[in-house]
């Protein structure tokens, strides 16, 4: 997708460039978690450093905080597109795009460094089993002492309401959407708007959802089927299958390919 985006000229606008960092997030997102499970499938093991740990969590956090704002500004290039099409170039332009891509990808770097710092400054005295096929910070707290995780867990629910709030923005701008798109006479054009904004609702309801049940969920109601089933649906699924609704779906960049 990124190649295909960068060698042809006709897709050099601001929704393939938001494309690009999209697809080089997801292919981060993969790689963080699914490549050492694999391997500790295949070579029947369990073991991970406490460096590899926090690292896992540092970009785990950066890339799918990262990824989520970049969502949102999609969700704004859109509305942008087919609410207000006269002032897309003055709206979206090159230096506008740079400058959001940018605080998509600090935003999650900042989170990153938050939520890891953090994680890995409480004094950790309930042993060293990780009950999940990637480090996560519910797993880790659960490690940590008695109260001493308070702070992280603050921190969560802030980083939890921040989520939230770019998920109303999201839903807002689909509403005003979809009134633009009922407005449009043309069936074709209904079927255009409306088959790259629902997948792309659909994505990020699934991710926001499954994160917070992931995150904000008490103690008293997790279990080890539950907890995998919900981190395979924020970590994997979205990565995996964002390609599919953003590329494979679209016919401009069927024709590059």
């Amino acid at each position: 997708i990124v190649t295909a985006i960068a060698c042809d000229h006709r897709l050099h606008t601001p929704m393939y460039f938001f494309l690009i960092n999209l697809s080089v997030l997801d292919l981060g997102c993969i790689s963080t978690t699914v490549p050492k499970a694999m391997a500790n499938s295949l070579w029947d093991t369990r073991d991970i450093s406490y460096s590899g740990c926090a690292a896992q969590i540092f970009f785990l956090f950066f890339l799918l905080g990262a990824e989520y704002s970049l969502l949102t500004v999609m969700a704004y290039d859109r509305y942008v597109a087919i609410c207000k099409p006269l002032h897309y170039g003055t709206l979206l332009g090159s230096r506008a795009c740079v400058h959001m891509a940018a605080a998509a990808w600090g935003s999650g770097f900042l989170c990153a460094v938050l939520h890891t710092a953090n994680t890995f400054s409480l004094p950790l005295c309930q042993g060293n089993a990780v009950d999940q096929f990637f480090c996560e910070i519910p797993q880790i707290l659960k490690l940590s002492c008695s109260d001493a995780y308070i702070r992280e867990v603050g921190l969560l629910v802030f980083s939890s309401s921040f989520g939230f709030g770019c998920f109303v923005f999201i839903v807002v701008s689909y509403v005003k959407i979809f009134r633009a798109v009922l407005r449009i006479p043309s069936e074709q054009g209904w079927h255009k708007a409306l088959s790259t904004c629902l997948p792309h609702l659909a994505v990020v309801s699934l991710f926001i959802s499954t994160a917070m049940v992931a995150y904000l969920k008490p103690p008293s109601v997790s279990s080890p089927l539950l907890d995998l089933v919900v981190a395979v649906l924020y970590s994997v699924v979205p990565p995996a299958v964002n390609p599919l609704i953003y590329s494979m779906r679209n016919q401009e960049l069927k024709d590059a390919l």
